[in-house]
């Protein structure tokens, strides 16, 4: 079963029922109370699954992950995801590639996030931020992943953001690594376990505890 064809046709159909969900959660972003210098997950269903404050107990975290989120939905938000954060983890891109055919195109999708960027470095210059690379998904769209990673790693040079490659870590060959995921898009524990494995490096400099003080 070619998962990646049943996203493309599907994905666009349910879309608007899944941000109609997503209404609640996003509302409470924007009703809490603003709290900087946090290291902020920010993405889509793939970062909200996370368990960041329990895998990264020595960081002060906040986890703005919301389930469907593609760059656009992202950019729409980020005034009320983040407040002068001390790092942002951002994963995002995977989603555009199953939208309209519009959001599909590749400039378009490194356009934006090259967008979420500027804006996050704009409001908070001192921020660190990790741009994470698309991760693998069949490899019925391996190419278009890893051209539109060329294309993040480009825009981290440009900007000088990190870019963090997670395709060595949770790559089998041109898919995601079969342990690592039950619908070749989301991660179950192991494949989580790969992704912070990679991150922990990058997040070292901004703890604020041992583990187990937060």
């Amino acid at each position: 079963m070619n998962t990646d064809r049943i996203y493309s046709v599907l994905v666009p159909t349910i879309r608007p029922i899944v941000r109609a969900t997503n209404r609640p959660r996003i509302a409470q972003f924007e009703a809490a109370p603003l709290a900087a210098r946090r290291v902020v997950f920010l993405g889509d269903s793939i970062t909200q699954g996370g368990f960041w404050d329990a895998w990264f107990p020595e960081l002060l975290t906040l986890n703005r992950g919301v389930n469907g989120d593609t760059t656009t939905d992202v950019i729409h938000r980020l005034d009320s995801a983040i407040f002068k954060p001390a790092a942002v983890s951002l994963l995002i891109g995977t989603n555009d590639l199953h939208g309209k055919p519009r959001e599909r195109i590749l400039s378009g999708i490194s356009d934006r996030t090259h967008e979420i960027i500027n804006r996050i470095q704009d409001a908070s210059p001192d921020t660190t931020i990790l741009l994470n690379s698309v991760l693998p998904r069949t490899a019925h769209l391996a190419a278009r992943i890893q051209e539109l990673n060329a294309h993040y790693r480009t825009i981290a040079q440009k900007t000088g953001a990190t870019y963090v490659d997670l395709w060595p870590a949770l790559a089998d060959g041109l898919a995601l690594h079969k342990e690592y995921t039950q619908d070749n898009l989301h991660l179950v524990s192991a494949g989580y376990r790969a992704w912070t494995g990679v991150l922990r490096p990058h997040l070292a400099p901004f703890a604020v505890s041992g583990p187990g003080e937060k």
